[in-house]
């Protein structure tokens, strides 16, 4: 397949925003005690892991895009197989990757199209995906993600997700149209 990868992630990131040190986001709280950071969506914990050492929230701040470019690239596009998953489902899956993680992402997308869920998207969840209406995955794809973030219950975030899932449709429908030109 053709990929979408530059596209989506310049969509996820929009998504994602800026800083945050929010001490009510569970990303937030480092395992040794320190408090965390997330910014453009990466937290701090996983930044430093990405990184192999410690990082500071000033350190967090400077983040670009294009520094995280190639995390996303590789611990959410590529774990997934955006790659070989039609456009815009590749956006769909990629960007519940890095709000859910890409083991949520696989179960969400295999639930849709009537897999076994193991969280894992192989060759059989890919063929199951090739066979699908992409409109009608679109629109399951996001009913599940909203039960997903509704499943959370989580008031303090669950405005946010709900409108994320909205955009997200509406970018993966413009997708679909522009795929048709």
């Amino acid at each position: 397949m053709q990929s979408n990868w530059n596209k989506s992630f310049d969509l996820m990131i929009k998504s994602e925003g800026g800083f945050s040190d929010d001490p009510r986001d569970s990303g937030n709280k480092l395992p040794d005690g320190r408090p965390g950071s997330t910014m453009l969506g990466v937290t701090q914990y996983n930044w430093e892991a990405w990184t192999g050492h410690q990082v500071t929230h000033e350190q967090m701040k400077k983040l670009t895009p294009e520094d995280v470019r190639p995390f996303y690239k590789r611990k959410f596009w590529d774990v997934c197989r955006c790659d070989e998953l039609p456009s815009p489902i590749d956006y769909l899956v990629f960007d519940i990757a890095v709000n859910g993680g890409p083991g949520r992402a696989g179960k969400l997308l295999q639930e849709c199209v009537g897999v076994p869920v193991d969280g894992g998207i192989g060759p059989i969840t890919l063929a199951a995906v090739a066979k699908q209406d992409v409109n009608e995955l679109i629109d399951k794809f996001s009913a599940a993600k909203v039960d997903f973030y509704l499943g959370l219950n989580n008031p303090t975030y669950e405005a946010g997700w709900l409108n994320r899932v909205k955009h997200v449709r509406t970018a993966a429908l413009g997708m679909v149209d522009s795929n048709q030109t």
